[in-house]
């Protein structure tokens, strides 16, 4: 039998690291290639923060949550103290599939938008209109040198992007997994032992 409360810590353990991969990825969106931008030469989408707001502020607490539901927390010991950990990391978890529904939102528009670079002297959206079909700039990184500056802006755009993206679907995947968990944890209680409880933080 799979224990509610070890399954908990394991999913918390696994978001926290992704919230703090997310936030480090859109920071170093703001520094493409390297480069410090002018304002309005940034990506909205960059602006707008999927990384370090949805995956990951949003999601320290419910990773934390999860952790501690795995544990002994404030709730006390015994059938009623896991119960209410369990109830808060459900609710939580609620709380972060928002923030990585919001991440992932975020990522898939940046990437299908594409960067904004300078174009011949006018900084612009130079992909916006091409979508997700096989003329997708994607698809084709011939089109990536139309981008004259910053250098490398469509690898740098698309590869941290890429990571938002995949870790905000893990963190919706992991947050759903701890919403049922947690439920079943609040409804039929944690399957460890007292002396279990005690080994954990």
């Amino acid at each position: 039998m799979c224990c509610t409360g070890k399954c908990a810590r394991l999913v918390g353990l696994i978001l926290l690291p992704t919230a703090f991969i997310c936030m480090i990825s859109n920071l170093l969106l703001f520094f493409p290639n390297g480069e410090k931008l002018r304002t309005n030469n940034i990506t909205l989408q960059v602006w707008l923060m999927g990384g370090i707001i949805g995956g990951g502020l949003f999601m320290l607490c419910p990773s934390c949550s999860s952790i501690r539901a795995g544990g002994k927390g404030c709730c006390g010991k015994g059938c009623c103290g896991n119960r209410c950990r369990m109830l808060n990391s459900a609710l939580s978890s609620v709380f972060g599939l928002l923030g990585s529904l919001y991440c992932s939102c975020v990522a898939l528009a940046a990437l299908v938008i594409g960067p904004k670079c300078e174009v011949d002297g006018e900084w612009k959206y130079p992909f916006e209109d091409m979508g997700m079909n096989n003329s997708s700039y994607l698809w084709n990184q011939n089109l990536w040198s139309e981008c004259d500056n910053p250098k490398n802006i469509v690898t740098w755009h698309v590869a941290l992007f890429s990571i938002l993206l995949a870790m905000g679907l893990l963190q919706i995947v992991l947050c759903g997994i701890q919403v049922i968990n947690g439920c079943i944890g609040c409804i039929c209680g944690d399957c460890r032992d007292s002396n279990d409880l005690d080994s954990q933080l």
